[in-house]
């Protein structure tokens, strides 16, 4: 019998405990790595879902207000009743009137600290010379400063035609 150990077949199993301990902690790190990838790629998609959501409302936003500005004031004609309009608290100046048929006025503001793009096309249809409008609004998830330099910016558009 060898000195200091009482049972000769534990000897060839010391190391055994050793490669057991080292398996289970590779597995459950390989799981808990997997578990925080996922839940990551998880919070991305959900940011990029609610900036979505953030820029199609200041599209729809801006649509409204075009659209209530041109039937209720006929302000989008080609001569505006004022040369500002306000929308969401802001003071609005549009651009490109034309005294003659099509013309697009076009504006930009920020309502809730988002940015929106508005073109408003005005065209003659028909032979009795029906007015036809196009309103196209672009919502952006940034304020108008950022929309062309922060790689993140989502843009959703609203179109109205009537």
């Amino acid at each position: 019998m060898l000195k200091g150990i009482k049972n000769p077949k534990l000897r060839n199993t010391r190391g055994f405990t050793l490669l057991l301990a080292s398996l289970v902690v590779a597995i459950v790190l390989a799981v808990g790595a997997s578990i925080f990838e996922i839940a990551q790629k998880e919070l991305t998609l959900s940011s990029i879902g609610r900036d979505s959501q953030f820029a199609f409302y200041a599209a729809d936003t801006a649509a409204e207000c075009a659209l209530y500005w041109d039937v209720r004031f006929k302000y989008f004609a080609t001569t505006p009743p004022t040369p500002t309009f306000t929308c969401d608290g802001q003071t609005i100046t549009a651009t490109g009137y034309s005294v003659t048929y099509p013309y697009t006025v076009t504006f930009q503001f920020e309502p809730n600290g988002y940015c929106a793009e508005v073109a408003v096309e005005k065209t003659v249809v028909g032979d009795p010379g029906f007015i036809r409008t196009f309103i196209r609004a672009d919502g952006f998830s940034t304020d108008c400063a950022g929309v062309s330099t922060n790689p993140r910016t989502l843009q959703r558009s609203v179109e109205l035609r009537y």
